[in-house]
């Protein structure tokens, strides 16, 4: 049986290695994107990812958009919550909107996608979710108040829903990476990003294949004794006990 995987924000960056990595190794793949329609054309073009277009910080049209999914491809087995935006600013410069915009992407977004995919993986007795958090979420980021405390959300919010499946054959996991070389991490200036690599024992930025790797392990049958756990791939930038 060919499994269905869906991954939010899964035309560009890790989402992008995510949806690459997941169609190679055999699932049915739907990338969803937010408005980036050249990279959603080239994503189903030159890899044969079907693409679907919805806000995830609405309820009704991840609904509507994973409805959609499951009429194309079939029940959704695998979830992969990737989809995040930055709307950086210190707290006393940061307006109620950047504040709003942040949450509603990257928080709001986890009940969005799990709550209309949640009955049919207890019923079917499989599911596999898998949120994308931040290495900003677990230890804080001078300028991203609205950033870490969304990815810390998703962390809190994994750690409930895992106890909640966990009977029912469904897992429920975070990968938190570090800094990942992605087209964001590139516009940073070259100094600053200097300064964000000698922080890192390893000695690099890490690559998108690296977390998509992380999401093959989480995604497979054989990782069903491992729910509600965090995964951080940082390069022991951070180290959480």
């Amino acid at each position: 049986m060919t499994r269905v995987a869906l991954v939010t924000g899964g035309t560009r960056g890790i989402g992008l290695a995510i949806s690459v990595a997941l169609k190679v190794a055999g699932y049915k793949v739907a990338a969803n994107y937010a408005g980036n329609d050249a990279a959603a054309g080239a994503c189903e073009k030159e890899l044969g990812v079907k693409a679907y277009k919805w806000d995830v910080g609405d309820y009704d049209a991840c609904v509507k958009g994973i409805a959609q999914v499951e009429a194309d491809l079939g029940p959704i087995d695998i979830l992969v919550n990737n989809a995040g935006i930055t709307r950086d600013a210190t707290l006393h410069k940061m307006t109620p909107e950047q504040w709003r915009q942040v949450m509603s992407v990257d928080l709001d977004s986890m009940f969005n996608m799990c709550q209309p995919v949640i009955n049919g993986m207890r019923e079917r007795g499989f599911g596999r979710i898998i949120n994308i958090s931040s290495i900003n979420g677990q230890k804080g980021q001078m300028g991203q108040t609205n950033y870490s405390a969304a990815k810390a959300g998703v962390i809190g919010f994994t750690k409930a829903l895992a106890q909640e499946v966990a009977k029912k054959g469904v897992t429920v996991n975070v990968i938190a990476p570090g800094y990942i070389d992605t087209e964001m991490v590139a516009a940073v200036p070259p100094k600053v990003l200097e300064s964000i690599i000698a922080t890192i024992p390893v000695g690099r930025l890490g690559k998108a294949e690296e977390i998509a790797h992380c999401v093959l392990f989480l995604a497979d049958e054989k990782a069903g004794f491992i729910t509600g756990a965090t995964f951080t791939a940082n390069g022991a930038q951070y180290i959480a006990g």
